[in-house]
């Protein structure tokens, strides 16, 4: 229970933004695991702190989780290659129920908007945004979920995206838009 409380702490500091907290209740949260024995419980502890990097489009490597790999169980293996954006043929099935749909290839938007945890939500947003399939529509949901829940973290990298976006189709009132509405999150400090 102790690790468990911890782990939802953790993220829910990672995706408001405040690293310091994060990584306290995960050292807590990873302690309490540990002390079971388990790899392959710390392994899917491990995965839990990738996928809130994934949701906030954080793609740097899940070094926590590469070092237990090799004890992981066939969820937790698939698990991590679709955080990678490679979940292979067979993976959907091994998948968390919100992810299955989205690995097994079923349409973006329609799929996203099944998922209604939020923070399942986006990260399957973020794997759609690294494996090169996230459309217009499934970044309008990453935002609006991230904003609705007051998630600075994750808002802010989204709300990057669509301005990247506005500036590459020369939408200039777009991003200058979403400029003011970044410069506004960013003021809210955190």
């Amino acid at each position: 229970m102790n690790a468990k409380g911890s782990a939802e702490r953790a993220t829910e500091a990672w995706l408001a933004g405040d690293t310091r907290v994060e990584a306290a209740e995960f050292a807590r949260a990873r302690s309490e695991v540990a002390r079971t024995g388990r790899s392959d419980l710390v392994a899917r502890l491990e995965l839990l702190r990738c996928a809130t990097r994934v949701a906030a489009l954080d793609f740097d490597p899940c070094t926590g989780f590469e070092a237990l790999a090799g004890d992981a169980a066939a969820p937790e293996q698939a698990y991590a290659r679709y955080l990678n954006g490679a979940a292979e043929p067979g993976d959907a099935a091994l998948l968390p129920e919100p992810h299955r749909a989205l690995a097994a290839g079923a349409a973006p938007d329609a799929a996203l908007a099944t998922i209604q945890d939020p923070v399942s939500r986006l990260v399957a947003a973020g794997v759609l945004m690294r494996s090169g399939r996230a459309t217009p529509g499934v970044i309008s949901q990453a935002v609006e979920t991230a904003s609705a829940r007051g998630w600075r973290r994750p808002l802010l990298a989204w709300l990057k995206v669509q301005q990247q976006r506005a500036e590459a189709a020369g939408d200039a009132a777009a991003a200058a838009s979403l400029q003011r509405r970044i410069d506004l999150v960013l003021s809210a400090g955190g």
